[in-house]
């Protein structure tokens, strides 16, 4: 490294991720798949080991020191939640799996118990699969119809057309944060005061932005948020819901089991209360836990920290592949100093498929995401199958950048004599 990156954010953090040093093909690791699922540090590893060498036991069940251990652990991380998105309470973060549970768990629990026929939703077409697919389900079960936000010409969420699609029919805006496809930062505030305008509920998936923007749901002041732990430095198989502590109570549970129950009867059974009563059958405890360090490691580093570093390698990231002819980038352009889009980038090569290139890129150690990113509905507006998608964390610096662009320029030479 130059004396220049090593001050750099990355350099300070990189010792922390043991799985980037290692060789592909005998080639170092470049990863740059990040938007798909983030690489963990080793105190989120190391509180997950921890887990199960020293408390492994069910939660509020037991009298016993290991069950009183993992409970209060797995509580505590629900707190480290709840301060990280700026709930008001404790009692409205429920751990999921992940955010599709969490936006199925919505779905099921307050829009089958609250839509009828000829209630609206509204959708942008930007939507990943996991906010399109459950509404669709709904919507078929209960008459509603969904509504889709169209694009800018600059390739971003059209606030004008939003405006056209509110009425009082609208009773659920469902929107993506930051698009995993397009970059695009979306204005989240304006769409929830609009729509509560109209008399509507929003969701919001922060699945893009929770891992690198500072969330505030009271300054948002959405009604539902949801998030994946898996791309904010948190293991697979955990996630969470906010939402407001006086809509969760009127929402029945989505799934029954244990934990989730009062009291049960052979003539019926009661639920608990808030968080608990979505919570049914045994969670994912040391997921959990560890989802409550990464939130740790995040905030210790700092927000501002994160996005100012990102914002950095974004314009440089846009620069160098600015240098490729024929290459079609999805979304906004970032400004000069990379601000205005997240730390992604999904292109098409003119007369290259994008799976034929990333198999090529990994044989030179470098792992970016093709395929259609679960927005196949977004990529037929574009008249694409898919896209390459190259996506950044704090943890990426400018050389992988550099070797990244040296990779794909090579890779363009090779398709270029196969034609």
């Amino acid at each position: 490294m130059t004396a220049i990156q090593e001050k750099t954010l990355a350099a300070k953090v990189r010792s922390d991720f043991p799985i980037l040093d290692q060789q592909i093909h005998g080639k170092p690791l470049i990863y740059l798949d990040n938007a798909a699922t983030s690489q963990k540090p080793l105190t989120v590893i190391n509180t997950l080991k921890d887990y199960y060498e020293k408390d492994n036991a069910n939660v509020h069940r037991g009298a016993h020191s290991l069950s009183v251990r993992a409970t209060e652990a797995y509580e505590a991380a629900r707190d480290k939640v709840a301060k990280f998105v700026n709930a008001k309470l404790t009692q409205e973060i429920v751990l999921t799996r992940n955010a599709t549970e969490a936006i199925n768990l919505v779905a099921y629990s307050w829009g089958l118990n609250n839509l009828q026929p000829g209630d609206e939703i509204i959708i942008s077409v930007m939507e990943h699969h996991s906010n399109i697919v459950p509404w669709q389900m709904i919507a078929q079960k209960t008459g509603a119809v969904i509504k889709y936000v169209q694009l800018t010409d600059t390739e971003e969420f059209d606030l004008e057309h939003f405006k056209t699609l509110l009425s009082n029919k609208t009773k659920l805006v469902a929107v993506v944060h930051v698009s995993n496809t397009l970059g695009c930062i979306n204005p989240v505030e304006t769409i929830v005061n609009l729509a509560h305008k109209a008399g509507a509920k929003v969701l919001i998936d922060a699945c893009q932005s929770a891992p690198h923007l500072a969330i505030d749901v009271q300054k948002m002041d959405c009604d539902w948020l949801v998030a994946s732990g898996h791309k904010m430095c948190a293991p697979t198989g955990i996630g969470f819901l906010y939402g407001k502590k006086d809509i969760l109570e009127e929402m029945p549970p989505f799934l029954g089991g244990g934990e989730m129950i009062g009291e049960v009867f052979f003539e019926g059974f009661t639920y608990g209360e808030l968080p608990h009563k979505f919570e049914a059958g045994t969670p994912a405890i040391g997921e959990a836990i560890a989802l409550g360090a990464a939130v740790d490691y995040l905030t210790a580093i700092g927000f501002a920290e994160i996005h100012a570093y990102e914002a950095e390698l974004t314009a440089y990231l846009f620069k160098k592949l600015a240098e490729i002819p024929k290459l079609r980038i999805y979304g906004p352009k970032p400004t000069r100093d990379g601000q205005g889009r997240a730390a992604l980038a999904s292109f098409n090569i003119e007369g290259i498929h994008g799976s034929d290139l990333s198999t090529l890129l990994d044989n030179e150690g470098v792992a970016i995401r093709s395929g259609h990113h679960c927005t196949q509905p977004l990529h037929r507006l574009f008249d694409a199958s898919g896209s390459a998608r190259v996506s950044l964390y704090f943890y990426n610096t400018r050389e992988e950048i550099d070797r990244f662009i040296v990779a794909l320029k090579d890779t363009i030479n090779f398709f270029s004599m196969m034609m």
